[in-house]
């Protein structure tokens, strides 16, 4: 509570981007609802700031959460270790820099991350119910569902993080589910996502804008030459816009994010889509299949910077904006900044992408033994297929990307750490049916032979 309380605090009102403050927009309808950023974040915003009555709402329901999975987290390993100082190394892992720094700064990449943080708490809580609490397992399954969805529906490319997790919930609940346990939870999660998805569509009916296009962007102005987008079969305007972009890449040196920085943004503005999108997609197919080498060598120049050489650490505060919104408390998040700015100098590895990638594979490889091994496992493969699948659509190279691998890892390792020695405690249901059973059938032999001894 008193960790929760702190971060509220100093975060207050939430740090925002502008990302943040467009989404913002949308929940207070000075926007209209896009599908530029998923819309679910706005539509919950909403909903909170018709409860509340303040945006601020928000970063306080992050902090919560996050500090609530810690705890439970901390709860699992101390009942699993009996170690009081290992579920304080656990709630010490909230305060690193590398986590804090966007707990409080309302991003969709902090929404997945902490929907995420919150499923593997609640698959840690799983570990300790007992083979026959048949309601509380599905109701954790219920639970846990729901933050996957949120997690999918809020980032993309989510999915690729998600899939371990879910695997870590259900063997975590039912130990060694039959086939039909199987079928039944991941036509659970899938009914989730395509329920969800098709009314917001319907009830929200967002603003298509095909962000997909600014990731075609870049690829077509750092793959092809001048010569060749001169000569590109196109409409004259939209190839006339493609060069004078791809000479102004140059010119300002932006390896990525052309949408922002040398095209001239969206035909409406910022957050909307480009002109000719059709077109665009249309050429980008074309000249990829031609330019299969260039491709690749561009995605992994940007994908090897995201590695070596992230940025944006720390999320200076509030964006410049037209709401009103600063930050209440200044200097607590200057001193904030300090705390992460300065990590960042002197602990460099805890905000780079080869760190984390790195440690991913290895506990995905070698997870340990005892109680946390499958976890361990299944928190190391989803950090790693997180990162790996931005290599074809990285947008810019930001640690805000690799923050849920960051927090994954720092997870995984305290539980590596502190399983070994511990006993799976687990029982299969189906081995625990058997055992009833079997006791049931013992004790009316018993309740026999005395009913016999009786009547003798």
């Amino acid at each position: 509570m008193a960790c929760c309380l702190a971060t509220i605090l100093v975060f207050s009102p939430g740090y925002l981007s502008h990302d943040s403050l467009y989404q913002l927009k949308q929940a207070i309808g000075m926007e209209p609802l896009s599908d530029w950023h998923p819309p679910v974040m706005s539509l919950a915003w909403r909903a909170l700031i018709a409860v509340t009555g303040t945006p601020a709402s928000m970063a306080v329901l992050q902090s919560v959460i996050f500090w609530a999975a810690i705890w439970v987290i901390a709860c699992c390993v101390q009942d699993f270790t009996g170690s009081r100082s290992g579920a304080l190394a656990v709630l010490g892992a909230g305060v690193l820099p590398h986590v804090l720094t966007f707990v409080g700064v309302v991003w969709k990449d902090v929404h997945m991350a902490f929907a995420l943080l919150v499923t593997s708490a609640i698959a840690l809580s799983g570990l300790r119910l007992r083979a026959d609490r048949r309601a509380p397992r599905w109701a954790l399954f219920s639970l846990g569902v729901l933050f996957l969805v949120y997690a999918i529906l809020v980032r993309k490319n989510a999915v690729f993080a998600a899939i371990p997790v879910f695997v870590m919930l259900v063997l975590a609940l039912w130990g060694k589910p039959a086939p039909r346990i199987w079928i039944i939870t991941t036509a659970a999660l899938v009914l989730g996502l395509v329920a969800s998805t098709v009314a917001i569509s319907v009830a929200a009916r967002p603003v298509k804008t095909s962000q997909v296009s600014q990731i075609m962007l870049d690829d077509l102005l750092h793959v092809l030459s001048v010569q060749e987008l001169e000569s590109a079969a196109v409409s004259p305007n939209l190839r006339e816009r493609l060069v004078a972009a791809a000479k102004e890449c140059d010119r300002v040196n932006a390896l990525s994010d052309t949408y922002w920085t040398c095209y001239g943004r969206g035909k409406h503005g910022p957050f909307t889509a480009v002109a000719h999108t059709d077109q665009i997609s249309s050429l980008w197919v074309r000249e990829m299949i031609r330019h299969v080498p260039g491709y690749l060598q561009y995605r992994l120049e940007i994908f090897s910077k995201f590695l070596f050489e992230s940025r944006y650490q720390y999320h200076p505060g509030i964006a410049a904006n037209d709401l009103r919104l600063e930050l209440h408390h200044p200097r607590l998040g200057r001193a904030l900044q300090t705390y992460v700015d300065g990590a960042a100098r002197d602990l460099p590895v805890l905000f780079a992408g080869w760190f984390w990638l790195t440690i991913a594979v290895v506990l995905a490889v070698r997870p340990g033994s005892g109680t946390f091994a499958m976890p361990v496992r299944a928190l190391g493969i989803s950090a790693a297929a997180y990162v790996l699948a931005y290599l074809p659509i990285l947008p810019v190279t930001n640690y805000r990307y690799m923050y849920w691998s960051a927090i994954a890892c720092t997870v995984g390792v305290l539980l590596c750490r502190l399983g070994r020695g511990t006993a799976d405690v687990r029982v299969d249901p189906s081995q625990a049916e058997a055992r009833g059973r079997q006791g049931r059938t013992r004790q009316d032999c018993i309740d026999l032979d005395r009913r016999s001894g009786s009547s003798r």
